[in-house]
């Protein structure tokens, strides 16, 4: 069966999200990107991604209808959630804290900085549950919290002579599949921060992916619709 431009441009995108979740490496994509858009049947889309699943989930057939969003995280958020958490809470008092990495977010977890400071890193983080509480007090004191784009995170806090909300949010939707994060509690003289960002790693290889493919689309752009080898298409051009 004949491949439609929007079938190409799925494909594109999972092998967008594949590069940025390391499965391929930017020579591979480059070249099945480039076969992607000179593909003219399903059959020779197919081969393309059949070795890659979609993000959190088994490969979607060509004809799917959900295309991946652009930007958006490869995480596979169900193995994330479960485990036993590897911490509980973080406290500061005249000093900071901080969790980040690979680590495993307790269900109710506490952080206190009083004249001090704490980092709260979720990027990489597991959660020990799906539902997952964060409660953050703070005296003279701050708390930075750093999430995926893609994390249900809700942020309800009060803030008394002080801050407590999101701050910089890069582009992304929420995944159906990703834990729920309820960040409350209060900063007295103080504040609680909430930022939405990507790793330096996962923006660098999104970033080479958009390269790439816009690389591949000017090449294909360049030698001009598919003329069955008559080389007529591109005299015409």
């Amino acid at each position: 069966m004949r491949a439609s431009d929007a079938e190409r441009e799925r494909i594109a995108e999972l092998l967008r999200e594949a590069v940025a979740e390391g499965r391929l490496d930017m020579d591979e994509f480059d070249q099945r990107l480039e076969t992607a858009y000179k593909a003219r049947t399903h059959g020779e889309l197919e081969p393309l991604v059949q070795d890659l699943p979609a993000p959190g989930s088994a490969v979607a057939p060509v004809g799917s209808s959900a295309p991946a969003s652009l930007g958006s995280s490869a995480a596979n958020w169900p193995a994330r959630i479960g485990g036993p958490a590897t911490s509980t809470g973080g406290f500061a008092l005249w000093g900071g804290f901080n969790r980040k990495g690979r680590w495993t977010v307790a269900r109710k977890f506490t952080a206190f900085a009083m004249w001090g400071g704490g980092e709260i890193d979720l990027r990489e983080a597991h959660f020990e549950d799906r539902e997952v509480v964060i409660r953050c007090f703070t005296i003279m004191g701050g708390i930075h919290v750093t999430a995926p784009p893609e994390l249900n995170v809700e942020v309800r806090g009060i803030g008394i002579m002080g801050g407590f909300g999101e701050g910089s949010n890069e582009d992304g939707e929420i995944s159906p599949d990703s834990p729920r994060v309820r960040i409350t509690g209060f900063a007295l003289m103080g504040g609680v921060g909430v930022d939405r960002k990507r790793t330096k790693a996962e923006r660098r290889r999104l970033k080479e992916a958009k390269e790439a493919e816009l690389e591949a689309r000017r090449r294909h752009e360049l030698e001009g619709p598919d003329d069955g080898g008559s080389g007529e298409g591109r005299k015409k051009l």
